[in-house]
């Protein structure tokens, strides 16, 4: 059973998200908050595995509330942003805090149970042209240096160019090759190098440093 914890300042919002995700027999909606604070209190209290966090609420957002769950939940739960706008800055904003993904409002209940399990599994939900609009507009020197640094093997490469097109673990393994074993190893390392809490902060530091160009997601 994995269990969630809806934030979002609209109550209708949180009724329809809770109907969709109580649907599934292995989905529990375990709490909801009406804005960032409440979140990180009950993030602290009821432990859920995942937080679906509207990015946009009165007195303290989702981008705050974001870190301050991260930062103060042991372990932390996975977090997916919940957006209207995909090119939002603050969704940006958000991912490079350390959320695992976000989510259009607009997504039919189909996606939003398929997101859920996604992110609760281990994965990251990305949306590549979104990622890349984003990032690439911030593209800067010392992103590129630290990419530089980092010291990627060929393989370590090959693989985070897959991760920065969208492509799963599975996905990236039947690419190359290779068991999902494997491929989990060098994101695991591949991470390790680049300083990253998770398979989206390591796309976005792909994408600003230049590493993966525009035209190559």
């Amino acid at each position: 059973m994995t269990d969630i914890l809806l934030a979002d300042d609209e109550e209708l919002v949180r009724a329809g998200l809770r109907a969709v995700l109580e649907a599934q027999g292995d989905l529990r909606v375990v709490g909801e908050a009406s804005d960032g604070a409440e979140a990180l209190t009950l993030a602290r209290s009821l432990r859920p595995q995942v937080v679906l966090m509207d990015v946009r609420m009165p007195e303290v957002d989702g981008l705050a509330a974001t870190r301050s769950i991260l930062a103060g939940c042991v372990p932390p739960p996975k977090i997916l942003v919940v957006t209207t706008f995909e090119n939002d800055d603050y969704v940006y904003e958000a991912l490079r805090a350390g959320a695992d993904g976000f989510l259009l409002k607009r997504a039919r209940p189909a996606e939003i149970v398929q997101a859920v399990r996604l992110v609760a599994a281990g994965e990251s939900l990305l949306f590549p042209a979104a990622i890349r609009s984003l990032a690439t507009r911030r593209a800067n020197s010392p992103a590129r240096a630290a990419m530089a640094r980092a010291g990627l093997t060929g393989r370590e490469a090959e693989v985070l160019r897959l991760m920065a097109r969208g492509l799963s673990n599975t996905e990236v393994a039947e690419q190359l090759f290779l068991g999902v074993q494997t491929v989990k190893t060098h994101v695991s390392s591949l991470l390790g190098k680049l300083g990253a809490r998770d398979r989206t902060q390591a796309v976005i530091a792909a994408y600003e440093s230049g590493f993966v160009a525009p035209d190559q997601g």
